[in-house]
């Protein structure tokens, strides 16, 4: 009988649509109708399959990469604690890198292979499942720690005894929340001058105005996408325990005084600083880039500082920063709310998560890169459209994270509300969010830079100002001065606003999880 009404719902779903596209929203180029979507499925089912299995081969090869390249990282951080802050610094420079900006400059490096997909697949993936990696290998009471230390166990003996188990839960949301991001870096790479594939496919039809055969060619990278997630979902069901066996037990770990932390700080942001500006000057060099596209640090300086046109510079950067930021931030937080909101949902009805998941899933599965000229076409060219595509991209990654957390409720905590009969709604308010606590913050620092990142990608392609049109002009018209000026202060916004989060972060997880604040 439920399956009876819920694909009666899906009919009268698909039927609207069918209408609305034949009726109010006919010949504005915003939504394809099914009939010509199976049309053109049906039509071009050859073109469309080969381009689909390339594109899909670029992404799964960046997933696998960038996944292998955040265990290893996260690995590194395990065995020596007092690299985190420079690795998890420098990490997440590389992920703020503008893909507006980097996907042409590694066709240049790499030529017409599918280097640049593939990279571009593995940088949008890596920092998905490092986060919130390191978060489920902190997950662990210190009393594990205190037993192993008994025994004379080292770091890499407690890493793989006892860390590794307890960090599965998280391991698996990032692969999960990484899967859909892979096929969207692999789809960029093809928007920087492939030959062939979804992406390219999809440039075509939307300078044709070929509203039905975007929509057929999302409808394909949505399918894989979504077979992806739900086969990274069952192999979590089956290896990830369903609860923590044990009640996380309070640190011993004393928080060192507010003084004696600013210098540590500091001193840890110039030495990231440095290797950033290092690593920038000496790679570029190494690589044999052309001066001319590809600037140093200190051509860079001289447009922002040094030079008499310097003011003018700064004061059009700024101007462009404000309109980023106004759009970036309240997209960030609907994102963060929704994603909390319907993680809760799920948690109380199974239901609502049978029935949204799907829909959530395909949501962020559809290419955001093809969806935002349309979403900022029906939305208006204003702050609202941006806001929209911004809270689309922080939301998904939020939901997954927030609903692997609040399945962290610890066992025994679950038996005493069962002794009680607690309604699941108090169980919700009084467990489970807690326990959500590290999951979330995990999200939101991921957030914080694919706010910006969403941002600077929907003024790309459709809005026509803030960071992301300004860094598309400045290529366009080989301002490549003017363009690394911007890379550079959308790196710098990134890691502000992660950095706020951070501290944020670290004040709340200090009552409610304070084994996060150790290792």
């Amino acid at each position: 009988m439920r399956t009876g009404r819920r694909a009666l719902a899906w009919l009268l779903v698909v039927a609207g649509w069918e209408l609305l596209g034949r009726t109010l929203l006919a010949g504005s180029h915003l939504i394809g109708v099914h009939s010509g979507i199976v049309a053109k499925l049906v039509d071009n089912a050859a073109v469309y399959g080969r381009g689909l299995a390339y594109t899909t081969g670029e992404a799964l090869w960046g997933y696998l990469f960038g996944n292998a390249a955040a265990v290893l990282l996260a690995l590194l951080v395990v065995l020596l604690p007092w690299a985190e802050r420079l690795v998890l610094r420098l990490a997440l420079v590389v992920y703020c890198l503008p893909l507006v900006a980097l996907g042409p400059l590694l066709r240049l490096v790499y030529g017409r292979g599918d280097g640049p997909q593939i990279t571009l697949a593995a940088l949008a993936v890596y920092y998905l499942t490092l986060v919130p990696l390191l978060v489920g290998l902190r997950a662990l009471p210190s009393s594990w720690l205190d037993l192993t230390a008994t025994y004379g166990r080292g770091r890499w003996a407690t890493l793989v005894t006892v860390r590794a188990r307890t960090s599965l839960p998280y391991l698996m949301a990032g692969l999960q929340t990484s899967v859909p991001a892979a096929f969207l870096g692999a789809l960029v790479g093809e928007f920087t001058g492939a030959e062939r594939g979804i992406g390219v496919l999809s440039i075509l039809a939307l300078r044709s105005l070929d509203t039905d055969g975007l929509w057929a060619l999302m409808v394909l990278a949505t399918a894989v996408s979504l077979l992806g997630y739900l086969g990274v979902a069952a192999v979590a069901r089956r290896i990830a325990p369903e609860t923590p066996p044990v009640l996380l037990a309070p640190s011993n770990a004393t928080r060192r005084p507010g003084w004696r932390r600013v210098p540590s700080a500091t001193g840890g942001a110039v030495v990231a600083a440095l290797v950033v500006v290092g690593a920038w000057a000496l790679g570029f060099a190494a690589v044999g880039l052309n001066p001319y596209f590809a600037k140093r640090p200190w051509h860079v300086w001289e447009w922002l500082v040094s030079s008499p046109d310097a003011g003018a510079n700064r004061a059009g950067l700024l101007t462009a920063l404000w309109e980023t930021t106004t759009v970036a931030l309240p997209g960030y937080f609907a994102g963060l709310v929704a994603g909390v909101f319907m993680a809760a949902l799920f948690s109380l009805s199974d239901r609502a998560r049978e029935a949204l998941t799907p829909v959530a899933v395909a949501l962020r599965c559809v290419p955001i890169i093809a969806i935002a000229p349309l979403l900022v076409a029906a939305l208006g060219r204003g702050a609202v459209g941006t806001a929209v595509v911004v809270a689309i991209m922080t939301f998904f990654p939020t939901m997954v994270a927030c609903l692997y957390g609040l399945g962290r409720l610890p066992g025994q905590v679950a038996d005493v509300f069962a002794t009680y009969d607690t309604p699941p709604a108090r169980i919700l308010w009084l467990g489970r969010l807690p326990a959500m606590a590290p999951a979330f913050f995990a999200s939101a620092r991921i957030a914080a830079p694919t706010a910006l990142l969403a941002a600077t990608v929907a003024e790309w392609l459709a809005t026509g100002s803030g960071l992301g049109n300004r860094m598309a002009v400045d290529a366009a018209t080989s301002q490549y001065t003017s363009l690394w000026a911007t890379v550079v202060v959308v790196t710098l916004l990134a890691l502000v606003a992660y950095g706020i989060v951070e501290f944020v972060e670290s004040r709340v997880l200090g009552r409610v999880a304070p084994e996060q604040l150790r290792w």
